[in-house]
């Protein structure tokens, strides 16, 4: 049995709430490097406070994932539960945060905002897997990124946009001007409203439904914790020796404290694993903890291939996010730090940037990344989106005048229209029904480790080779994207598919 065919707004409404969501991330990442600076931050310390953002998704997504897969609550269904606890707690978060007073509650509010935004999040990426059938799987994710890239256009544009309607954008060094407060308060309300339109607009298909659709692909599901039960300890004590040496490495190397996060990570999955094989020998394999950890080791290959190449991209993405703001600052508007008067004006500009990078993904979504993957097939085509952007963050080191950084947001904007779109059409195809939630949260570690990385270890990096030079980041960007590049030329979009061949030098088509 087949699902039946969306149409046009049967498309719009599944991923209208992404519109909402994405202007909460879009304020969050385009702002709170500037809210960090103006209550009294240093560049240095950026990564450190940004560490809150990436760790709550690592914890939540894989957690939210599970849980959704488990979850029918009659005509509120399985996803949209979390769709409208996570939207509810993002604009209690969103109000609160530009009224925080010191760093120390901006930094608890980060990590509040950002738990709240993927249990939102993280369950959307599984409800157009299941509301669509197959061969509607790219359209429905282009949709849902034409989505993002309009929600982020809204949220970076706030604050420019008011100040242009008269509202301050000056403030003295301790507090937020007003362009960022009311942006907050109005995104929040613009959050709230586009994911309770998706709350109304659908009805999710039940348990029994699904199972029905899925047929024998179901029955083919590999048995995790089963798999989870034959393990030994080894795998499981290599993580923990893995975190101590990471934690080691820090004083051997006076590397930033931050690292030892990582180091704790590490060991903390060791310890994690260890725990969910004995579960999973003592019959207990139906745990949370056993079943989240039995997937993570039994990922398919295909979504292993993938998750490299998130690893990368989101690398790149996580160092723009961060340090776009004191690059445009000091090197565009010549501001070394947020005392100076022209500090506000560069991230004001930031704003700007960050709506044209993001605009230009809505626009691809829907436009040239279909029109590439019916030619080049989808992996070939997220291969081009992927160098498109690595030459924008190239570009910063060639450009004098900040007015054409617009031109390398165009770049980076078609890379993250096909980060947003390619590999998830990819992914939901080849997943079965049933772990849809689970799977997408683990993959969306491989989204969030980076960014872990990014905020640990940038620091003693940029502290040892470039000190004061927030510019570098740029090149790091630039190139963790081509790495992710050559890793894409090793995933299939099938798991039997053959390896495929060459990019034609001119003319013809492939099937996407």
């Amino acid at each position: 049995m087949e699902k039946p065919r969306q149409g046009f707004w049967g498309l719009w409404n599944i991923s209208f709430g992404f519109f909402g969501i994405q202007i909460g991330f879009a304020l969050q990442n385009a702002n709170m490097s500037r809210i960090f600076q103006s209550l009294g931050t240093s560049i240095d310390d950026l990564p450190a406070l940004w560490i809150a953002a990436p760790l709550t998704g690592l914890l939540v997504q894989p957690i939210i994932g599970h849980m959704s897969d488990r979850t029918w609550l009659g005509r509120l269904g399985r996803r949209r539960p979390y769709f409208l606890a996570g939207a509810i707690l993002a604009v209690l978060s969103l109000f609160v945060m530009p009224l925080a007073p010191v760093l120390l509650v901006a930094a608890v509010m980060l990590w509040v905002l950002d738990a709240s935004l993927n249990i939102s999040m993280e369950p959307f990426r599984a409800f157009v897997g299941d509301m669509l059938r197959k061969d509607q799987h790219s359209a429905g994710y282009a949709v849902q990124t034409a989505f993002i890239g309009a929600g982020a256009v809204v949220g970076s544009i706030f604050p420019w946009g008011l100040e242009h309607l008269g509202v301050s954008n000056e403030a003295p060094l301790g507090s937020i001007p007003d362009t960022v407060r009311y942006a907050f308060w109005f995104g929040g309300a613009a959050l709230f409203l586009a994911v309770l339109w998706t709350i109304l607009t659908t009805r999710e298909y039940s348990p029994e439904q699904l199972a029905a659709f899925e047929g024998a692909r179901e029955e083919a599901a590999q048995d995790s914790v089963r798999v989870l039960a034959a393990r030994g300890p080894l795998t499981s004590l290599a993580w923990i020796g893995a975190g101590a040496l990471v934690a080691a490495a820090v004083g051997w190397f006076d590397l930033e404290k931050e690292v030892y996060l990582l180091g704790g990570l590490l060991a903390g999955y060791g310890i994690a694993s260890l725990i969910a094989v004995q579960l999973a020998k003592a019959g207990r394999g139906t745990s949370m903890l056993a079943s989240i950890v039995g997937d993570f080791a039994g990922m398919p290959p295909i979504m292993k291939r993938l998750a490299v190449v998130q690893f990368f991209s989101w690398s790149a993405l996580f160092i723009m996010w961060i340090n776009t703001t004191p690059v445009v600052a000091q090197v565009f508007f010549g501001a070394p730090d947020a005392a100076d008067p022209r500090y506000q004006e560069g991230a004001n500009w930031v704003g700007v940037l960050f709506t044209v990078y993001n605009g230009v993904a809505a626009v691809a979504a829907l436009t040239l990344l279909p029109l590439l993957a019916s030619h080049f097939g989808k992996v070939r085509t997220h291969i081009i989106g992927l160098l498109c952007g690595a030459a924008g963050y190239a570009s910063f080191f060639l450009i004098r005048d900040p007015h054409w950084l617009i031109a390398s947001e165009i770049g980076i904007g078609i890379a993250w229209a096909s980060i947003l779109a390619m590999p998830y059409a990819i992914l939901a195809s080849n997943l079965p029904q049933a772990k849809l939630g689970i799977f997408m949260g683990l993959f969306n570690v491989f989204v969030v480790v980076p960014q872990l990385l990014v905020a640990t270890v940038m620091g003693s990096i940029m502290k040892a080779f470039f000190p004061d030079q927030p510019i570098w980041t740029m090149a790091f960007a630039a190139g963790t994207l081509v790495l992710a590049a050559l890793a894409m030329t090793r995933v299939r979009e099938s798991e039997g598919e053959l390896a495929p061949p060459p990019l034609p030098l001119a003319g013809g088509e492939l099937n996407g």
